[in-house]
């Protein structure tokens, strides 16, 4: 699978809540409406907790920026797939429309964004706890 792995900064003038709250509940729909478009096979957030003393103890044991409102990860078949996203109208509309919305509640150009893979090294399948 590829993944695209996407570290979220909210726009100045939003609260961690605002932001979360549209994020969650009115982009996060948008994206589902537009999954079958973007080929996407699974997308994810993750928000951050909004503790900034236990943040803040674990940013400075590591020397770390600022941490990020959240996290998403949107998931693609292959390579394939994901090149297919950008030859196909459908495709390139949907990718216009999320971006149009996105520009509503992110800090863009402080938000970085990369193409993966994941490579798993631990797994409770694998360990068989059931915790």
């Amino acid at each position: 699978m590829i993944k695209l792995t996407f570290c979220l900064r909210r726009l100045p003038h939003l609260s961690r809540e605002q932001f979360q709250d549209y994020w969650l509940n009115h982009h996060g729909p948008l994206v589902r409406s537009q999954m079958q478009a973007m080929r996407v096979r699974r997308y994810v957030q993750t928000h951050s907790l909004g503790e900034p003393a236990l943040s803040a103890a674990l940013n400075a044991s590591r020397g770390s920026p600022e941490p990020y409102d959240g996290i998403a990860e949107l998931y693609w078949d292959s390579r394939e797939a994901l090149q297919a996203v950008g030859k196909d109208p459908a495709g390139r509309e949907a990718g216009r429309i999320l971006l149009e919305d996105e520009r509503k509640f992110i800090d863009l150009p402080n938000s970085p964004l990369w193409y993966n893979e994941e490579h798993e090294i631990i797994s409770l399948r694998e360990t068989g706890d059931a915790r």
